[in-house]
C-alpha cells in the first residue's frame, strides 16, 4: 500500500496541464498562465513628475532667487518646449518631465507670484522624477509561467501594453455519486436512505477552486447506469465519484471502470481518513474514486483531488500550502496509516495555533463543517503532544488573519 506521499507523486506524474487558450486580459482574469509574458516597451516610457509642483533644472537652483514660469506640462498634454535655466514650468503627477529639466519641487514647498517662483526647501537633482524604464524595460520579462492572473497582475500587463495572453483554462470536473441508498436533495430520505450530501459538498468545492463542476447526478450500483455516468463524464477533463470503491459486493465502480480498460494507477493509501481512495486514467482523461463517508470524501478531495485540478490548471505549486503551527491539544496516532485531523488555525499573540477538532469521524459532516486546517500525524508517530509545533495544511485562512 502507498504512502500519501507516494500516492501524490504517482497523482502528480500523472496529470498535465491543459492545453493553453489565447485570452483577452478580462477573460483571463483568474486563471494561470501557460507561457511567460514579456513588456512590449519601456515603463514609464517617459520621465514624468511623481508629484504635482513644477520642473526646473537644478543647477537653476542656487538657494535664492526666483524662477521664470514659462508654461505648463499635465498629464495628457506635454510642454513641448525646451526649458532654459531660470525657467520653470507647472507640472502635474504623471505629465512629461520637459526637455531641460531634471527636478520636480512639490507645491507645498514653493511661493509663486504671477511668473515668478520662490523655492523654499533644499533640492536634490532628480527628486520627484520617475525615470524612463524605471519600473520594467522592453523585454524584461514581467510574469513567469503558472503565474495566476490576479487584479494586480493584470493592471501590471496592461500598462505594458499586453492585450492577449496564453492561459490555461479552467478545468471541468464530472462529478457524481453511487449508491442505491442516495437520494436528490430535496426529497424525503426512506428507510435505509439518505440524501446525496457529498455531491453538493464536491460541487461547492470544485468551484472554490475556480474549476468547473459538472453534477451527473446518482449513479446506482449498477454497471449499465455507471457506463452512462462514464460516457458523459469523459467529455469533461477530470472524472470525480464518490462511494463505491472499496470491496464490498455492490462497489461497482472499480469493476465497471477495469472492464473499460481503465489504468489503475493506485487503489487503497495508507492514509486515515480515505484509505480505499483510488486514482488512474480513463481514456487518458484522470479519474478519481473517493470513498463515500462524508469526512473521507472531504479528506481525499483535499488530498488528492485539489492538487490534481491546480496541476490541470497550470499552478506550478499545486499542492496545499503548509504552516508551522502550535498544538492547542495532545492528538493520537494510527500506527498503520498516516492520520489527518480537522481543526482551526487561531492566531494568539501573532502565532498561528492549530486546534484539533473533537468529531474526527469520517462519517460525520461535523468533522469537516468550520475546518481550516488538516494535521498530518505521521504512521510511526504515538501522537503529538500539546505545545508541539507541527506542519498543517492549511485549507482556508482564519479571519483573524485576512
Amino acid at each position: 500500500m502507498l504512502t500519501f506521499n507516494q500516492a501524490l507523486q504517482v497523482l502528480i506524474s500523472n496529470i498535465q496541464p491543459l492545453a493553453a487558450q489565447t485570452l483577452s486580459l478580462v477573460e483571463a482574469h483568474g486563471l494561470v498562465l501557460a507561457s511567460s509574458v514579456s513588456a512590449r516597451y519601456d515603463m514609464p516610457r517617459w520621465d514624468n513628475s511623481a508629484m504635482d509642483g513644477f520642473a526646473f533644472d537644478s543647477e537653476s537652483f542656487t538657494g535664492s532667487g526666483a524662477l521664470t514660469i514659462t508654461g505648463r506640462s499635465f498629464a495628457g498634454h506635454p510642454y513641448n518646449s525646451r526649458l532654459q535655466i531660470g525657467e520653470a514650468v507647472q507640472i502635474t503627477t504623471g505629465a512629461i518631465l520637459p526637455e531641460g529639466a531634471d527636478s520636480v519641487v512639490p507645491l507645498e514647498d514653493v511661493d509663486s507670484k504671477g511668473d515668478q517662483l520662490l523655492i523654499n526647501k533644499n533640492v536634490t537633482r532628480g527628486q520627484h522624477v520617475r525615470y524612463l524604464g524605471e519600473e520594467f524595460q522592453a523585454g524584461e520579462e514581467l510574469l513567469a509561467a503558472g503565474t495566476r492572473l490576479n487584479a494586480g497582475e493584470i493592471g501590471l500587463l496592461a500598462s505594458a501594453g499586453v492585450v492577449r495572453v496564453e492561459v490555461v483554462p479552467k478545468p471541468r470536473v464530472a462529478v457524481f455519486s453511487t449508491g442505491d441508498e442516495l437520494v436528490e436533495l430535496g426529497q424525503v430520505p426512506g428507510p435505509g436512505q439518505i440524501v446525496n450530501s457529498n455531491l453538493q459538498y464536491l460541487i461547492a468545492r470544485i468551484s472554490e477552486c475556480g474549476c468547473i463542476p459538472i453534477p451527473l447526478g446518482i449513479g446506482h450500483d449498477d454497471a449499465g447506469d455507471l457506463n452512462k455516468l462514464l460516457d458523459q463524464g469523459l467529455e469533461a477533463d477530470l472524472l470525480l465519484s464518490t462511494g463505491g470503491v472499496s470491496v464490498g459486493e455492490k462497489d461497482m465502480v472499480q469493476k465497471t471502470l477495469l472492464a473499460r480498460g481503465f489504468e489503475r494507477k493506485f487503489w487503497k493509501v495508507a492514509i486515515k481518513p480515505g484509505k480505499p481512495v483510488l486514482f488512474g486514467l480513463l481514456n487518458d482523461k484522470p479519474f478519481l474514486g473517493l470513498p463515500g463517508n462524508p469526512a473521507a470524501t472531504a479528506a481525499t478531495y483535499e488530498l488528492f483531488v485539489y492538487p490534481a485540478l491546480r496541476r490541470l490548471a497550470g499552478w506550478t505549486a499545486p499542492c496545499l500550502p503548509r504552516l508551522r503551527a502550535t498544538l492547542t491539544d495532545d492528538v493520537k496516532g494510527d500506527g498503520k496509516r498516516q492520520s489527518f485531523l480537522w481543526g482551526r488555525i487561531e492566531m494568539r499573540d501573532g502565532r498561528p495555533f492549530f486546534d484539533p477538532f473533537f468529531h474526527q469521524g469520517s462519517g460525520q459532516h461535523r468533522s469537516v463543517q468550520g475546518a481550516q486546517a488538516l494535521l498530518p500525524v505521521e504512521i510511526d508517530s504515538p501522537g503529538l503532544t500539546a505545545g508541539s509545533e507541527a506542519d498543517v495544511f492549511v485549507l482556508r485562512l482564519p479571519s483573524s488573519v485576512i
